[in-house]
């Protein structure tokens, strides 16, 4: 089997390692990591971002332009929103927007874990 193209996109590189810490060990990734939206577009138009870890809030694009932008270009990228944003009305327009997940900071590794089985990705 191929490694999964996974692409981390938070400006905080303490949120990107927190993921990286939660993503199972057994599970095969090659891992790309974005530091604003306009990187996590770059790596989904690479080819990068089979499954895309996004933050809400960098500077750039924020994650609700990546969002808008993926969803108006139809990309098969599997969104998984992780923010410290809990406002109903933010969770709402994510999940309109397509995002498979919405998962709140700090990240917790069996709530990853879990997403990622729902996804049939372990």
């Amino acid at each position: 089997m191929m490694a999964i193209p996974v692409t981390i996109a938070d400006d905080s590189l303490l949120s990107r390692k927190t993921v990286r810490k939660a993503l199972p060990p057994e599970w095969d990734i090659e891992l790309t990591e974005a530091c604003n939206g306009k990187e996590a577009l770059a790596a989904v138009a690479a080819g990068k971002a089979e499954v895309l870890f996004l933050d809400l809030t960098m500077p750039e694009l924020d994650g609700f332009g990546v969002l808008r932008q993926l969803h108006d270009h139809h990309a098969k990228t599997v969104v998984i929103v992780i923010s410290a944003d809990i406002q109903p009305e933010a969770r709402k327009l994510v999940e309109s927007l397509g995002a498979f997940r919405f998962l709140h900071k700090p990240l917790q590794p069996d709530q990853l874990r879990q997403t990622l089985a729902d996804l049939g990705l372990l």
